[in-house]
């Protein structure tokens, strides 16, 4: 019996191994592969970085980790066209920049519950059946830019997303992929999964002061130049404000500054340090 569980645990021990290589050492080198192999001319990275002034400021290191992260995600990810719209390598690279930023300082595997990005030429008409409480069922037709789905795909407008990264406030692209954050741990609701360094409590407090206030305050388009669209819930607020901290992170800390504070512990980066608005 000894010898059985011996040989038990000497098969259990040779899987481990083997998985922990697998995940591990071959992965490193299977990225190591795709990363040199990706057949990206440094013209096209130099048009992508033009037309996307939000990435202005970062450092040569910086540049480097963003550019493998896109690579790596373009490999990863599915991209479709929608409409006839003819994904080309450009429009990926537009798309994967802006895609990435959030995540330069979190790492790719933040991106493991999708795998496809659908990408229309503009914006697109949603038809879904919506049931009241008394069991009344309606058709809710919304013209929208963009949607991010739980445990699906993320959908864009061409048109708006080559149109975000100007450092306007308003990304189309940041919005949606910082939903897929949010959803890490379930429905977006706002509360993404926090890192050991930061405190539940602190984040709940905040927010909910900054979010009640907006409410109150944001009657029109916008308040303080943020899109009022951030007081139609809690997870359209944490995306409407990761917009606003990549491209006028300055707002962000004039108005709500303990806001920009746990969103730089979150993302892990200081974009007020080398952008001007």
């Amino acid at each position: 019996m000894i010898v059985v569980v011996q040989f038990f645990l000497f098969v259990l021990g040779l899987y481990l191994l083997a998985k922990f290589a697998n995940r591990y050492l071959f992965k490193e080198s299977r990225e190591k592969s795709i990363l040199q192999n990706s057949g990206i001319s440094r013209e096209q990275w130099d048009e992508a970085f033009q037309q996307l002034p939000l990435l202005r400021g970062l450092s040569n290191e910086e540049i480097q980790s963003l550019e493998e992260l896109c690579i790596l995600f373009m490999h990863n990810k599915t991209f479709e066209g929608a409409q006839g719209f003819q994904v080309t390598p450009h429009v990926m690279l537009i798309i994967s920049l802006q895609a990435c930023l959030p995540i330069l300082r979190l790492g790719l595997s933040c991106y493991d519950n999708f795998s496809t990005i659908i990408i229309y030429p503009e914006g697109f008409v949603t038809n879904r059946q919506k049931m009241d409480d008394n069991g009344i069922v309606d058709h809710d037709r919304t013209h929208t830019l963009g949607e991010s789905w739980l445990r699906g795909p993320v959908i864009l407008s061409w048109h708006d997303s080559k149109q975000s990264g100007v450092e306007d406030g308003s990304n189309l692209v940041i919005h949606e992929f910082a939903h897929k954050l949010d959803m890490q741990n379930g429905v977006a609701n706002g509360f993404p999964p926090l890192h050991k360094n930061m405190n539940s409590s602190d984040w709940v407090r905040e927010f909910s002061k900054a979010y009640d206030y907006f409410i109150n305050h944001c009657k029109g388009d916008q308040l303080h130049g943020f899109d009022c669209y951030g007081a139609s819930d809690p997870a359209e607020f944490f995306s409407v404000f990761s917009e606003m901290f990549f491209e006028k992170p300055g707002k962000v800390r004039k108005h709500f500054p303990e806001v920009h504070n746990l969103l730089e512990l979150y993302y892990r980066q200081t974009p007020i340090s080398r952008l001007k608005g």
